[in-house]
């Protein structure tokens, strides 16, 4: 095993003990990284270890470009590798510090190092939650049309709602504009209710409380478009849309063999086993006929043959005819 060989091993695998502590000590590295930066901003911790923090964090810095370059190092094809998720987050998270050596003040976003603890899911082999997070991702593709639907119509209502209060409420009750109405039916419809503005007239108190509840009923419409976008990707997961050829049954599990209503074979492009069984029955069976026709053919000819030949004898179960008599003429 060559030395690049080596490094890829141990930096991309997560199958020896040197891979698997690598990530983890790579992991302790980006959690104390991140918590540096936060405390650094802390003015009394920083006026205090200021030097202390500016000092471990640019031996993070270099390790974590070193660890970069060592990635770009044992792969074939780098370019791809510095464009995926991992690699940009990587170059992102170096960036910063070598920026603030030209603009100050950029190690600020260093905090973006948190998203390389992501790495985490490869080291525990937790990849099946980032597989449910695409499921989720793509559950909201799906809907996205009914959600921005439903979103305009939210917003016909504020502005609606908003306008309408405004031509009811006096100017001292905070309505001074139609689009700080507006605001005011936004924060009203979401039942969030800063009480900074509110209607003082009857009729204002109603649409205010007609909207309010609402608020709670039209919340239930985005969840339920979403989760039945959730349950349409598990069952797409797990179920086929394919038809059974033989009764056209839809939604079986992506791994049957059988339909489950009329047992007939769904894999169209492979042959059933079951037919080759009955197929190696079906021919043992005509086998077995063709011995039986055989043997009672014999039977019948040895049957035959216990009657007398048809050599020119008379058989015995035919009468005999009497003899003419002799002519005396």
């Amino acid at each position: 095993m060559t030395l690049r060989d080596r490094i890829f091993q141990i930096i991309f695998e997560s199958d020896t003990p040197a891979a698997k502590g690598f990530d983890i000590a790579l992991i302790i590295m980006i959690v104390l990284s991140v918590t540096i930066i936060l405390l650094d901003s802390v003015a009394s911790l920083q006026a205090r270890y200021g030097e202390a923090f500016m000092i471990a964090e640019w031996v993070f810095t270099v390790i974590f470009t070193v660890e970069y370059l060592l990635r770009l190092y044992c792969l074939d094809r780098p370019v791809r590798y510095a464009r995926s998720t991992y690699g940009l987050i990587d170059l992102l998270s170096l960036l910063p510090s070598w920026l603030s050596l030209i603009f100050p003040g950029a190690q600020a976003l260093l905090v973006i190092r948190v998203l390389r603890i992501m790495r985490l899911f490869r080291v525990l082999r937790l990849m099946g939650f980032v597989s449910e997070g695409h499921l989720l991702l793509e559950a909201l593709e799906r809907s996205r049309q009914k959600i921005l639907m439903f979103l305009m119509t939210v917003m016909s209502l504020v502005i609606v709602f908003g306008a309408l209060v405004y031509l009811i409420e006096p100017v001292e009750a905070g309505f001074t504009s139609i689009p700080k109405s507006i605001y005011w039916a936004v924060v009203t419809l979401t039942t969030v209710g800063y009480g900074d503005i509110s209607p003082i007239t009857p009729l204002g108190q109603f649409i205010s409380a007609m909207m309010m509840i609402l608020g709670y009923s039209i919340l239930a419409v985005p969840t339920g478009v979403f989760s039945a976008e959730v349950m349409r990707s598990i069952r797409r997961d797990h179920y086929s849309d394919e038809a059974c050829p033989g009764c056209g049954h839809e939604g079986h599990e992506r791994d049957a063999k059988y339909c489950r209503r009329c047992g007939t074979w769904l894999n169209e492009e492979a042959e059933d086993p079951r037919r080759k069984e009955l197929d190696e029955e079906i021919e043992q069976l005509q086998q077995d006929r063709q011995s039986i026709n055989e043997e009672m053919k014999l039977l019948k000819q040895e049957r035959d043959g216990t009657s007398p030949s048809h050599d020119g004898c008379d058989h015995p179960d035919e009468p005999h005819e009497p003899d003419e008599p002799p002519n005396h003429r």
